[in-house]
């Protein structure tokens, strides 16, 4: 992928991803599913956690995505008011569109946001070990109980190609 849209399901909410993602993985941890499965309720969110227990992630540097339409319909979600993670959810159709945490230099977009040719497999399972039953993830793509050493160089090797920078979105107010 070097330029692809995230959009919303209506549309009227997209973001463009511009160069090579850091990774794509797929969330096994307790907090996406619980913030998911509460998204699945509203009206047209439609399915966010996959059958296997997990949500794909495309992880984006903040300096490579940038906002084409719909500031109007984004609106974050905490699962409580102190936690770091925000979930960013377009409310024209009820889309979870992204998540980001305090202080991070990247954005992970749900990867249904993406358009299916554009999409890329899923690297590595994060965070296996939050799974009653972990039977449902795929074969052949590593699921480690937690982040591993290699998830995190990953995303420090993006940061130093940012030079530290920590990119201020501004799409959302907190």
């Amino acid at each position: 992928m070097m330029e692809t849209t995230a959009t919303c399901h209506c549309g009227k909410t997209a973001i463009a991803l511009i160069g090579v993602p850091i990774m794509s993985n797929a969330c096994c941890c307790t907090s996406c599913q619980t913030a998911n499965h509460r998204f699945e309720t509203m009206p047209g969110a439609g399915k966010v956690v996959h059958d296997s227990g997990a949500t794909p992630y495309t992880l984006m540097r903040k300096d490579r995505v940038r906002l084409l339409r719909g500031r109007e319909y984004l609106e974050p979600y905490r699962l409580t008011p102190n936690t770091k993670t925000r979930r960013v959810l377009a409310t024209c159709c009820n889309a979870p569109m992204y998540l980001d945490f305090k202080g991070g230099h990247w954005i992970s977009v749900y990867t249904d946001r993406i358009p299916e040719a554009d999409r890329l497999p899923v690297e590595v399972y994060t965070m296996a070990g939050d799974l009653a039953d972990p039977s449902g993830l795929a074969v052949g793509i590593p699921a480690p109980r937690t982040h591993t050493l290699k998830f995190m160089v990953q995303l420090m090797s993006a940061w130093v190609a940012m030079g530290f920078r920590v990119p201020k979105l501004g799409w959302v107010k907190d």
